[in-house]
């Protein structure tokens, strides 16, 4: 099944390009005005308010670590790096801070576009994933605290399925998920409360 790609009307999206000036931001700003772009340029640090924009451009030959007010890698935007060297170290710095895409320097007549395109589907890609990660994780903690619960239970005198329908019959009288319930469970043998559970169920 082939996965939908979003192609957006990119009109009035807010563009700040971390780049001190000169050719290559003239070149830049001439296509995302014929884009229908709102843009700025900013050196050599982005600012709080680089959080409310909707791309930015960052100078990948020149740029460093501390000019983005967030982690590398956790861009809260789509992120252009524009490259002019092809130094191995270059590259890896830029990767590092999570570009979605490259424009090469210096920066002609067209490219930008499809930069923008590119870079706000691998975004999306990339919040996707992070986003099944996270469910993931919650999904095998969740089932932690399920077997967890039924141990405690157990090691109270009941079988594994007497346990575990004990958790079950809480989480229809407390009216929460079963996983919840669990995590009651668990959470009052560790307060100390575990020998409220053996009344319970």
């Amino acid at each position: 099944m082939k996965r939908q790609v979003r192609i957006q009307n990119l009109g009035r999206a807010r563009v700040t390009i971390l780049h001190r000036p000169d050719h290559t931001v003239q070149a830049l700003t001439r296509q995302l005005v014929a884009i229908g772009l709102i843009l700025d340029q900013v050196w050599p640090e982005l600012g709080p308010e680089a959080l409310a924009v909707d791309f930015i451009f960052f100078d990948a030959d020149m740029g460093y670590d501390g000019q983005f007010p967030w982690a590398a890698g956790a861009a809260p935007m789509p992120m252009i790096a524009l490259i002019g060297s092809e130094a191995p170290g270059r590259i890896e710095w830029f990767l590092q801070i999570g570009a979605h895409a490259q424009l090469l320097k210096p920066v002609g007549d067209s490219g930008t576009y499809s930069a923008l395109l590119i870079a706000r589907d691998g975004f999306d890609r990339q919040r996707a994933l992070g986003a099944q990660i996270a469910d993931l994780r919650r999904r095998v903690d969740e089932r932690q605290t399920v077997v967890k619960a039924v141990a405690l239970l157990a090691a109270m005198g009941k079988t594994g399925a007497g346990a575990y329908a004990q958790v079950r019959q809480m989480a229809m009288a407390w009216r929460i998920r079963f996983e919840d319930a669990a995590l009651r469970v668990v959470a009052r043998h560790t307060s100390g409360g575990g020998n409220d559970q053996r009344n319970r169920g």
